[in-house]
C-alpha cells in the first residue's frame, strides 16, 4: 500500500506564493512508473473536497476554472514526488490541501475517482 507524505503549505499573505510537494513511499511500484495519474484537491472548512489540478500520465494537466493560470502542477517520476506550486493566492483558496492518485492514465478533476490520498496540508491566505 502507498502512502504519500506531504510537505510545503502555511500561512501566507494575498498575491503570495507556496510550493506544495507530495512523495509517496511504501508500496510505489504502481506509482513510481509514471503510469498513473496525480490530482490535487482543496477541503475548506465545512465544505467537501473540490477539484483544483489534475496531471495525466502523458504529462497534460487540467486545471479548476479559480485557480487556472496561477496554480502548476507537475511531477518526478524518479522522486515519486508531485509538486503544486501556487501563485497570487487568494484568501478563498485557503484550505487543507490533499494530494491524490490512482492507477489509471487519464487526468480528472473528478474526486470520486481518485482511490489514493494523502492526509493533506494547510494553506492559509490572508487579506
Amino acid at each position: 500500500q502507498v502512502q504519500w507524505k506531504e510537505s510545503g503549505g502555511g500561512s501566507v499573505q494575498s498575491g503570495g506564493a507556496q510550493r506544495l510537494s507530495c512523495r509517496a513511499s511504501g508500496s510505489t511500484i504502481a506509482y513510481t512508473d509514471g503510469s498513473y495519474s496525480l490530482g490535487r484537491f482543496r477541503q475548506a472548512p465545512g465544505k467537501g473536497r473540490e477539484g483544483g489540478a489534475g496531471s495525466g500520465r502523458d504529462g497534460t494537466t487540467v486545471y479548476a476554472d479559480s485557480v487556472k493560470g496561477r496554480f502548476t502542477i507537475s511531477r518526478d517520476v524518479a522522486k515519486a514526488t508531485s509538486y503544486l506550486e501556487m501563485k497570487s493566492l487568494k484568501p478563498e483558496d485557503t484550505g487543507l490541501y490533499l494530494c491524490a492518485a490512482r492507477g489509471t492514465p487519464l487526468k480528472t478533476l473528478e474526486v470520486r475517482l481518485y482511490n489514493s490520498w494523502g492526509q493533506g496540508t494547510q494553506v492559509t491566505v490572508s487579506s
